[in-house]
């Protein structure tokens, strides 16, 4: 190799090496979570992934988006293939692993009863007994399984807990009567409802406990610096007002930062 060529071989690989690393494509997973993330026309569409485009132009990075099911959506981010995963609520267990951006929505989880069912929802005696659905595993069923504890701890007739794989089949079970309650994000609830035309069947009885999504991270297969780079270009979009202009847009309710 003549010494021009191994010149020019070497600037590049200098050159190479000096890039930031923010300037590399950023991979991130999600599910088909309606209303929050869902596939249109092959593209991985909803509020977050258009913060997170805006985010990415902020910081000058490429990002790309990758629909899943959510377990595997999860262990690509646990193992490096992708960089992080959204909506996610928090928990300890993934504390253990996971970045947690600044909160970008609030929403809450909520039950839902058929049609003609009187309940408001107000304490846990009001679903005493009650055969609950609910999508898992997931962070919504660990906190329905919180629920039952909750309520043998307390002497109350607890609840048998339904868990099925999907978000749809509860739903359907309930529409039919074949289980009493669906433990639910509200929020999910309501698209499903509307994409499954049981609108007139099915009724949100009220609220359980109000939560707030992020977006995560592996902390172990990122680099600090691209962390705090994308945290500091959220903060940033929140104070100018963009996030929520994005989110009012999907009638989504922003989150407050700390």
């Amino acid at each position: 190799m003549s010494i021009n060529l191994i010149g020019r071989a070497l600037a590049l690989a200098l050159c190479l090496a000096s890039t930031p690393s923010w300037a590399q494509e950023l991979k991130f997973t999600t599910q088909d979570f309606p209303p929050f993330s869902y596939n249109t026309n092959g593209v991985v569409s909803g509020p977050a992934v258009d913060i997170i485009r805006r985010v990415c132009v902020e910081m000058k990075a490429q990002c790309s988006f990758r629909l899943l099911p959510w377990s595997r959506a999860q262990q690509e981010v646990r193992t490096g293939k992708a960089n992080g995963m959204f909506v996610i609520g928090w928990n300890q267990k993934r504390a253990k692993w996971v970045h947690f951006t600044p909160p970008i929505m609030n929403t809450e989880y909520g039950i839902f009863v058929k049609t003609g069912n009187p309940l408001k929802f107000a304490e846990l005696a009001d679903i005493g007994g009650y055969k609950v659905g609910v999508y898992g595993p997931s962070n919504t069923s660990n906190s329905l399984n919180k629920i039952r504890t909750k309520m043998v701890e307390d002497g109350l007739k607890a609840i048998t807990i339904d868990m099925r794989p999907d978000d749809e089949s509860g739903f359907k079970k309930l529409a039919l009567g074949r289980i009493d309650a669906v433990f639910s994000n509200r929020d999910v609830g309501h698209a499903l409802i509307a994409k499954l035309g049981l609108s007139e069947k099915i009724q949100y009885a009220g609220p359980q406990r109000k939560l707030k999504y992020f977006i995560g991270f592996s902390m172990e297969n990122n680099d600090k610096n691209v962390l705090d780079r994308f945290d500091a270009a959220y903060r940033k979009l929140h104070a100018s007002g963009e996030v929520k202009k994005i989110l009012d847009k999907h009638s989504m309710e922003i989150a407050e930062l700390n």
